[in-house]
Order: C-alpha cells, then structure tokens, then sequence
C-alpha cells in the first residue's frame, strides 16, 4: 500500500488515475444563527443521499461519508469544563486519526505537541472523541479504523496589526509540519495517521460509513448541544478507486461531486510554482508549506489543498473558486470584457482544475457551491420563509411544505451561489463575481503584460506570430 492507502500501481491500475463521483450537499441557516437543528438536518440530507454512495463485498463498510460545521463553541466549552478555553476564534481544534498501537499515539502526540511548541502556540489540551462502540460499521471500516482525538491549540503571540486570518494560517503551518514530519517515517504503521481538520472556525466528522452510519458513531452529532449554522455533508462513490477513511470528504473546505480530468497537469504546475512562491502573508513559514498538494492524493484531496492554500494566502474563498473552475470565457462573445479581462489575467497564473464537477465550499464564514463550465453534475437549492438553504446533487433531500419554500433553483454551468453568514444574506453569482472582478485593475494589467506577438525579432523589427512560432520550434 502507499502511504495514501492505495495499492501500489500494478498492472492497469494506477493510484495517480483515482477519481470520486457522489452526493454532496449542504443545509445553511442564512442569518448565521448557530443551532443543532441544522446540524440534524445536515444529517437527514446526507441520509437521503445514501444511494449516490457505493459500498464494496462488505455491505456494512460505506466508500464515505462525513459532515463539516462550525466549530460548535458552545458544546466544545460543556465538554473541557476543566480546561480554560480562550474566547471563539482565539482557540483551533484538530480532528486526528490517530494508529490504534498506543506506542505510536504516543509519538504522534509528541510530534504534535513539538510543532504547536515551535510555531509559539499553546496546546490546551486533548479529548478522546466519543463513540459507539455498538454501532454497527463493516468488518473493512472496523479493520482500518483509526484512534480519534481532538488536540485544542490557543493562539499566543498573535502580531500587532495582524489580519483576520494568521492564527487560521499558523494552524495551517502546524498541520503541513506535522504532516511533513510523519511523512519522513517510512512505515506502514503511520499509515492511518491523518489530520482530518485544524481550524478554529470549522471541524470535520467523517470516514468509511454508510449515510445512516456517521451519526450512529459519531456521539457528538447528535448531542443537542452541538450548534452550527450550516452543515456540509457527503456520501462517496468511488469510482475505480479504493475507499480509505482519510478519502472520505468532506475535506477542509471542500466536498466534490465529479472528477478532475487535468489532475496530472495541475499537480506538476503546482509542484513547478513552488520554486519561485513569495508572500507577505506567510513570510518565512512559506518553505515550512511544501508541497503545497503532495503526491499520491486523490483528486478532490488535490483540489482541496489549492483552494486553501489560495484562501489562506488572502484570495476570498468565491476568488479561489473562480480561479480552479472558471467560466466557459474565451468564445463567450456576450461576456463583459470586464469579467473576460479577470479570466485572461488569471489564466496567466493559474490553470484550470477541469472536469464535470460540482464542488460545495466554506470556510466557516460563507459556504457555498459552484458547478463547472460543462454543467454535467446536478446541483438544486431551495430556500425557506425562516432563512434556511439547502442544497443537493438533487431535490428532495428535505421535504418542506410547498407554503414554506419561497425559491427553488439550480446552479448552472459555470455559475456560483454563496451564502455570507456573517452577513446574513444570499449572494447571488453576478454580485459575488462582480465584487471580486472590480477589487483589481484587470484589464489594465492585461495591458501591460508581455506576450510572444509583441517581442520583436532580431533586427528589431515586429514580429508575426508566424516567425516566433518557426523560431520557437
């Protein structure tokens, strides 16, 4: 096996060529007001979604599923009420896989406990994550299981005049470092070592279930106390690849339905990008980030990993969006030259993450989805009197009386809906584009950029595309 959990590449197959098709969806409270009933909604349109899931031989072990919310404040207090938490956003919580040799627990909490040191952060304190043990998973799931922990960081030495966003960062850091550093152990029994989320705005529940399963494992989703205002859930089907916990989405900020068909060339863009990455925001801590996507990762997993580390390093998260699953743009003739303009720059820099996708978003503050330019995943929304969204791979996940819905929609191709729940309020795709298109001069830029037309030839003179292209060649 390699340290992702696949086999090792044999015969046709090949881990680089894995690929998800599945059900995604989300419930979203859209004033921002945190409470379990969305939580247990989340969990009733994962349910619903049971048959866009796959299940092997084993017709108890789920190729996945999970759920991402809020760090639920309220409920993480009641539980550590011997351990002084610091106030909401000031404190992180990672959900660890851990090996199930107590030994090897033992020097993964040490590495962890080493690194939170390093970076200047204080760790708080860890809680073992209750479960059933009666509940009944598949004999595959039950064999690969992994040991669930929560570590609590608090954030100390915050910098004057710092952003919103660097403790969200330094956590990012103390995750690649240990990710990184477990990677040096070459051994199978690190193999089952994940970090699944570390962020003080949201946290993931997730692994090798059936729908109707997570809830029945996971004690703390259906505690009363757990409140989030929104609730993003998947259930897997792996298509040609091999179900493993850590593949279960959702991952940090993102769960798929589709594949990425440019997966080959994306990583090895980004792999190539590294040598010559700069950033304010990160500074010195930028080396500790490499890879930004390591080897071996599915696609979504890939996918994933850019878009944090294009949020993390100040894009808004709708931003990075646009820039992994842009709009059908160069022959689009009714586009505005404005939007055309953000795409043709952007397409400089970064290329797109292409296939038949549909991709749900959030960081803790806004969530979202998008589909992609071929629009060939299904994604419908529908949105209450009481301000509650909730969007699917497909209606029905939740039957509202037809007096209680006052919009019903489905996203289209290359289009994005977003809900801000610090705002408390839907942003529909030309707003929330607009928004980002008008923060930079784009087109000026545009025009100052150097293309191959322009240089000229070795007399001086201008050039035809004809003459570069021989010369090139």
């Amino acid at each position: 096996m390699t340290q992702t959990g696949f086999p090792q590449k044999q015969g046709l197959y090949d881990p680089q060529f894995e690929h998800d098709a599945c059900g995604v969806g989300f419930v979203a409270q859209i004033n921002g007001q945190p409470s379990h009933e969305i939580v247990r909604m989340g969990l009733q349109v994962l349910e619903n979604l049971t048959h866009r899931g796959a299940v092997g031989a084993d017709p108890l072990t789920g190729d996945g599923a999970g759920i991402l919310t809020q760090l639920p404040d309220r409920f993480l207090r009641s539980e550590l009420s011997n351990t002084h938490l610091p106030p909401k956003g000031e404190y992180g919580v990672g959900m660890i896989f851990l090996p199930k040799e107590s030994s090897l627990q033992a020097s993964c909490q040490r590495m962890i406990a080493q690194v939170i040191a390093e970076e200047g952060q204080m760790l708080l304190g860890w809680r073992d994550v209750p479960i059933r043990v009666e509940a009944r998973i598949g004999y595959q799931a039950k064999a690969t299981e992994p040991v669930m922990r929560q570590v609590f960081i608090g954030m100390r030495d915050c910098p004057n005049g710092a952003d919103k966003d660097w403790f969200e960062r330094k956590l990012y850091v103390i995750r690649h470092r240990i990710e990184n550093m477990v990677q040096g152990y070459k051994t199978e029994d690190l193999k089952s070592f994940y970090i699944a989320s570390l962020s003080s705005r949201t946290i993931v529940y997730k692994g090798m279930f059936l729908a109707e399963q997570l809830p029945a494992f996971y004690r703390d989703l259906t505690d009363p106390r757990y409140e989030s205002a929104m609730a993003m859930v998947h259930q897997r089907y792996a298509t040609n690849t091999f179900p493993a916990w850590e593949l279960a989405h959702p991952f940090r900020m993102i769960s798929h339905n589709g594949e990425i068909n440019t997966l080959r060339g994306n990583i090895n863009w980004m792999r190539a990008r590294e040598a010559v990455l700069s950033s304010d925001r990160w500074k010195e801590d930028l080396r500790k980030l490499l890879p930004i996507v390591p080897e071996g990762l599915s696609d979504s997993a890939s996918f994933d990993r850019a878009v944090e580390f294009l949020v993390l390093s100040g894009r808004t998260l709708p931003h990075a969006m646009m820039m992994m699953i842009p709009e059908a743009w160069e022959n689009h003739q009714h586009m505005d030259e404005s939007r055309r303009s953000f795409y043709q720059y952007h397409a400089t820099i970064w290329e797109p993450w292409d296939g038949p996708a549909a991709v749900a978003f959030t960081d803790g503050r806004v969530i979202g989805a998008t589909l992609d330019r071929n629009g060939l995943r299904p994604a419908r929304y529908q949105i209450t009197k009481n301000g509650i969204c909730v969007m699917a791979s497909e209606a029905g996940t939740i039957v509202f009386p037809n007096e209680e819905v006052v919009k019903n929609g489905r996203l289209q191709p290359g289009r994005m809906f977003v809900i801000d729940l610090e705002q408390g309020r839907i942003i529909d795709d030309a707003e929330v584009k607009q928004g980002i298109i008008s923060r930079q001069p784009y087109q000026q830029w545009l025009k100052e950029l150097v293309t191959l037309d322009s240089l000229p030839n070795a007399s001086g003179e201008a050039s035809s595309p004809v003459d570069i292209r021989t010369r090139q060649r």
